[in-house]
């Protein structure tokens, strides 16, 4: 069958293409420090914009329900225009409320804890020094323990100190650039955020007609819908996943009440927040539990462990399931891969996105596979 003009056109460009693609990702693959440090200088670059458009996403969860609950029946226009701002300002006044209404109620006390066990390490120590050496011979580790000359140790850890203040002076420094660093970022990201979401049905527009307009048809009516795919499955994931560490930290608390375990309060608002990221958050809110615990009572730090093993299992089964029924509809082993890449790439906030964008993308290969098998199976028939 003899190819038309336009056909032989197309698909001289096709081959050209895909020649062009090959020797790109072969001279990828050949430069790839090289390549690596590009794309890490664009993402940095323009990482206030990416942070932006996450802390868009996220405040745009209670954004949109404050506003679909101010005024609604409200006809004045004035009104109207306040609606947003207002919702906004709810928005980022309950969320930074309970940021500091945590900071408040773990902080001091994991400070205290932290006194309490360096205190027990010291008076250890002193006790040790003290002790006579026939009594100190009937401990079990006693004949090591008289071995160390804890005065000569304490010399050197002092002289170390001494020597090591530059590079830790550095150090600070360092540190503190960072933080400044961070900041402003946040800042920026920030106000990109604010501008993203007063003007997101103007956003949404536009970017229509930019890909109606410049990209292929069948290409921009998939990506359009990937995008409706990907809003939709991160506000239900943000939205499903804070219903449900907030259920997790009452009964974190309900139960450390009824156990008698200490720091009931404060522990069951930490094992709440950090249960907004998925998979290790758990891990991190027990550990950290834990170590506050230990300071009153190991035997009460050990239950409270089994505890919380034993409710993140029931929550596992059978509370996870309801409150996020089929908004998150991901395996076990994705959701850990996902977690796992996103806190590489992007810390605490590429852990919480990621189970979202890893959800989009899950959902968007089964549509395209079944789409596929369809049509394979039409044209066996």
């Amino acid at each position: 069958m003899e190819l038309t003009a336009e056909k032989r056109k197309k698909l001289t460009f096709w081959i050209v293409g895909v020649v062009a693609a090959c020797i790109l990702i072969f001279l990828g693959v050949q430069n790839i420090g090289v390549v690596y440090k590009a794309v890490n200088w664009c993402v940095q670059l323009i990482l206030p914009l990416i942070l932006g458009f996450a802390l868009a996403f996220i405040l745009n969860v209670p954004t949109r329900f404050f506003e679909a609950h101010l005024w609604k029946n409200t006809k004045h226009k004035f009104l109207r225009k306040l609606r947003r701002p207002i919702a906004f300002l709810l928005s980022v006044v309950a969320i930074l409320g309970v940021v500091v209404g945590v900071v408040w109620l773990v902080v001091p006390e994991l400070i205290e804890a932290v006194k309490i066990i360096v205190q027990a390490v010291v008076g250890f120590i002193n006790k040790i020094k003290e002790m006579p050496e026939s009594e100190l011979a009937q401990f079990p580790l006693g004949n090591l323990l008289l071995e160390i000359d804890w005065d000569n140790l304490i010399d050197k850890l002092q002289g170390w100190l001494k020597n090591q203040s530059g590079a830790i002076a550095n150090t600070a420094v360092g540190t503190v650039s960072s933080v400044i660093g961070g900041i402003v970022d946040f800042v920026l990201a920030f106000v990109f955020a604010i501008y993203i979401l007063f003007s997101k049905e103007k956003l949404k527009s536009q970017s229509k007609r930019l890909i109606r307009a410049w990209l292929p048809e069948s290409f921009g009516k998939w990506l359009i819908h990937a995008s409706s795919v990907a809003s939709v499955n991160f506000r239900n994931f943000i939205s499903g996943q804070t219903l449900e560490a907030i259920i997790l930290g009452v009964l974190c608390m309900v139960g450390m009440l009824i156990l008698r375990i200490p720091y009931a309060p404060t522990v069951g608002a930490l094992v709440g927040v950090t249960a907004l990221i998925p998979v290790v958050g758990g891990f991190i809110g027990a550990i950290v539990g834990a170590f506050m615990i230990v300071t009153v009572s190991p035997i009460k730090a050990l239950i409270f462990i089994v505890f919380l093993l034993i409710l993140q299992q029931l929550e596992g089964d059978l509370i996870y399931p309801k409150v996020m029924g089929s908004r998150v509809n991901l395996p076990a082993i994705w959701i850990m891969a996902a977690v796992t890449i996103g806190g590489e790439l992007a810390g605490p906030v590429g852990m919480l996105l990621s189970v979202p964008m890893a959800s989009t993308a899950y959902l968007l290969i089964k549509e395209a596979t079944l789409n596929r098998e369809r049509r394979l199976s039409a044209k066996k028939q």
